[in-house]
């Protein structure tokens, strides 16, 4: 896919009212653009103030413009900014006008697309900004940040500088098989695949934390009937979300908000008491509550003080561990030196939902065991998606088959063939195969005029 050259015109801020809106324009006919609405080309990154007239020449409102010469910028082309007041309307008649002179109007992340093309960026990097642009917590902001300035794309040209070593070494013996090199030594190759599998598997295992980073960790509240789950999650949420009601049973399916917790994003999960003589509609909603447990990053275990009863089925209770369990032993203020009945192996936390004693101590524990789910390669702070995923999973099925054929008496030109399919692979990654349906798909999840 070669880069376009035509220009590219779409709106950059929300649409709204605000105090300013900007339109953006890319492509070479930018210079001519400036000149004919402004009369003259300023210099380059120099907010410039001037009237904005139409084709017509009506007057169309008071703006600053600013021009970024190619290839110094977002998209490698001339690029123009255009900053109007906040009006809509305003906006759309600038954006009509551009139009009017020969623009086109940019489809979904066509600016970021031009950027990746022009060799401003690579595919994971492009990717970032979306991640950028969507971070709703402090980690995520991090990861997008650092995503964005090339962490994963370092991480992948350090493993493809490997592989095209040992890939080099291979083909070496078969395309000059009469020349006098040193005997081919498998176990040296062999050793080299096990560091990039190594290397492969550490990227790999960032692909969980990716998705709490983007979705949110899915913190399940659990417990039996009446312990206070929907008055924990109210308190967390800070305002009554959930019914709560003394009578048992009162939440018969599961409710679910979002909130942020220090530098995370959580998924509150509040789900239908563990009744072990469930009415048949009671049921229905317990069924459920295994559903979300089957799927929870944090579980917060919410048992009732005043009656302290440390059983979970085992339907939900297979799922929880001491890495991802806090035990809330809730209405303290009932019975101040409550204790549990027989001890268990998991964080725990006296608190009362309704009076708010231990929900700081609740919320410092939290953020630290949602920080352990934080996992680094390096010094770099990795997330990869789910495209990430396949590709290195391709990868590493082509590698291992590589390993084990260098232990047999395979035909060399077999071995290069699983190593040139791990390089494409790896290559998917930070874009360096052309492939248009790829792109395509992935550029058409940005929003206009990015």
């Amino acid at each position: 896919m070669s880069p376009s050259t035509d220009c590219i015109a779409a709106l950059a801020t929300p649409v709204g009212t605000s105090a300013i809106a900007v339109v953006r324009a890319s492509g070479p006919l930018v210079p001519e653009l400036m000149k004919a609405i402004f009369g003259a080309t300023p210099l380059p990154r120099t907010a410039q103030h001037a009237d904005y007239r139409n084709l017509s020449g009506m007057l169309v409102d008071d703006v600053l413009f600013t021009w970024f010469a190619a290839p110094n910028s977002y998209t490698a082309q001339d690029t123009l900014e255009i900053s109007s007041h906040g009006n809509p309307y305003i906006a759309q008649k600038i954006l009509e006008d551009l139009i009017a002179r020969g623009c086109r109007l940019a489809e979904p992340g066509e600016f970021t697309q031009r950027a990746f093309l022009n060799g401003r960026m690579d595919l994971s990097q492009a990717e970032a900004v979306m991640d950028l642009i969507q971070a709703r917590s402090e980690r995520a902001l991090l990861a997008a940040n650092q995503q964005l300035r090339g962490s994963l794309g370092r991480k992948m040209e350090e493993l493809i500088t490997l592989l095209v070593n040992i890939l080099a070494q291979i083909e070496a013996y078969i395309d000059f098989p009469e020349e006098d090199l040193p005997e081919e030594n498998k176990q040296t190759m062999a050793a080299g695949i096990g560091i990039l599998l190594t290397g492969i598997n550490q990227i790999m295992a960032t692909g969980h934390y990716g998705t709490l980073l983007r979705d949110g960790i899915r913190t399940v509240i659990i417990g039996e009937p009446n312990a206070g789950k929907s008055s924990l999650l109210n308190r967390l949420v800070g305002r009554e979300r959930a019914l709560v009601s003394p009578e048992p049973g009162t939440t018969r399916d599961y409710l679910e908000e979002r909130i942020n917790l220090g530098p995370h994003t959580l998924r509150l999960i509040d789900t239908a008491g563990l009744n072990l003589s469930p009415s048949p509609l009671e049921k229905r909603g317990i069924d459920k509550t295994f559903e979300q447990a089957a799927t929870a990053d944090l579980f917060l275990w919410v048992i009732d003080a005043t009656a302290p009863q440390t059983i979970l089925p085992p339907t939900a209770a297979r799922h929880m561990t001491p890495a991802n369990t806090i035990v809330v032993l809730n209405k303290v203020d009932l019975t101040p030196h409550a204790a549990l009945p027989s001890p268990i192996h998991f964080l725990i936390v006296k608190a009362s939902s309704l009076t708010g004693i231990g929900i700081d101590e609740l919320r410092l524990l939290i953020t630290k065991v949602a920080d352990s789910f934080q996992i680094e390669v390096g010094d770099e702070l990795i997330a990869i998606n789910a495209r990430h995923a396949v590709a290195l999973t391709q990868a590493t099925q082509c590698l291992i088959s590589a390993q084990e054929k260098l232990t047999t008496s395979t035909a060399t030109e077999l071995i290069s063939s699983d190593l040139r399919g791990a390089l494409n692979a790896l290559g998917e990654i930070s874009g360096r195969i052309d492939n248009e349906r790829i792109l395509d798909q992935l550029f058409s999840s940005f929003c206009i005029g990015k």
